[in-house]
């Protein structure tokens, strides 16, 4: 005897749902995690200019601003970035937002974002 083998079609319609609910999910999302790496790579850049050790508060911003402008960086503003000195005098610059992405109805994902110049180095 013979044994059936395969996906019913009930099985088949809730895989494909799954599927596309993980896909909208991902693209509603995406916008957020791409100007997040932005952000990131205007720190990033900030923290291996040369200059940096040397660089003024106002140096950075303005540093962080023109980059912000060239990768249309929305969620994040110079008000934003916090600047820590350590025991060795030694600035940090730092950022940490949040992003509220609606989903779908009454449904929201929060998500939290941070890089400091201290991971970019």
């Amino acid at each position: 005897m013979k044994t059936q083998r395969g996906m019913t079609f009930l099985g088949l319609v809730a895989s494909i749902a799954v599927g596309v609910f993980v896909v909208v999910v991902a693209m509603k999302l995406a916008p957020s995690y791409i100007e997040y790496f932005s952000v990131k790579k205007a720190i990033t850049k900030i923290a291996r200019d040369p200059a940096f050790s040397s660089m003024t508060k106002s140096d950075m911003i303005s540093s962080f601003q023109k980059s912000a402008t060239i990768d249309d960086i929305r969620s994040v503003d110079s008000k934003d970035l916090v600047f820590l000195r350590d025991e060795n005098g030694k600035t940090a610059l730092s950022v940490e937002y949040q992003v509220v992405v609606p989903l779908f109805s009454n449904v929201s994902a929060l998500l939290d974002f941070e890089t400091s110049t201290d991971n970019a180095r």
